[in-house]
């Protein structure tokens, strides 16, 4: 794990997150069953999170570009497990949401199944960012997912999303609860990430902590 997660990165951990986020990137492919995933290879950092949970505008935040995920007024958009790949280095994995979308139950566990085996079964993942909305704090859901990444030993940290959607008090107040929740989660990072894709507060940070799991430039 990065050493800095807990204190912050430095300077030039933060210059490398930029330079590799701003370098050449290139939408590889969207799988829908195992067997169409890529070839393992490159370190892999995967995003889930409930629908509606801003995954698309966060990734567009931390690669600088509006439209590289794709975002929705519509929960449950992302149908696919998408996959993203920078400077021939490393590789971003976009996950269906999970919990809201208005479509077929089978549908659902459909995805669902899928996300779980990609989670469990894939070598190359180094990372899951379980993205989580600030204003309404750990679901259900999200508790099961970060169980089963526990059990399957997927190292993971918690990314809080819309954090300007709250005051100082507000954010510090669903970081404490997250942070105690954590306790019980062994395979979590201890502390969560606190983010806004609006107005970029923590978008830098998870840059350099990311590029520290990319192969080197």
């Amino acid at each position: 794990m990065p050493d800095f997660e807990e204190t912050g990165p430095d300077s030039e951990q933060r210059e490398a997150g930029r330079k590799l986020f701003a370098g050449e990137c290139r939408f590889m492919l969207g799988c829908v069953a195992m067997e169409q995933l890529p070839v393992p290879g490159l370190p892999e950092i995967a995003f889930a999170g409930r629908s509606n949970v801003g995954k698309s505008s966060l990734i567009n935040a931390l690669t600088g570009r509006k439209t590289l995920a794709r975002t929705s007024n519509t929960p449950g958009r992302t149908r696919e497990i998408n996959f993203f790949e920078f400077e021939n280095r490393l590789r971003l994995v976009d996950m269906p949401g999970y919990g809201f979308a208005k479509v077929p139950k089978p549908m659902v566990e459909g995805w669902t199944q899928l996300i779980h085996d990609y989670l469990r079964g894939r070598a190359v993942l180094r990372r899951l960012c379980v993205l989580v909305d600030s204003r309404h704090g750990l679901k259900p859901n999200d508790e099961q997912l970060m169980t089963m990444l526990d059990k399957a030993a997927v190292n993971y940290r918690v990314i809080l999303t819309k954090t300007d959607k709250l005051g100082g008090g507000g954010i510090r107040q669903v970081e404490a609860a997250v942070t105690e929740a954590l306790k019980k989660h062994p395979a979590a990072v201890p502390v969560p990430l606190s983010t806004s894709s609006e107005k970029g507060l923590g978008i830098e940070e998870l840059r350099a902590e990311l590029a520290s799991f990319a192969e080197p430039g």
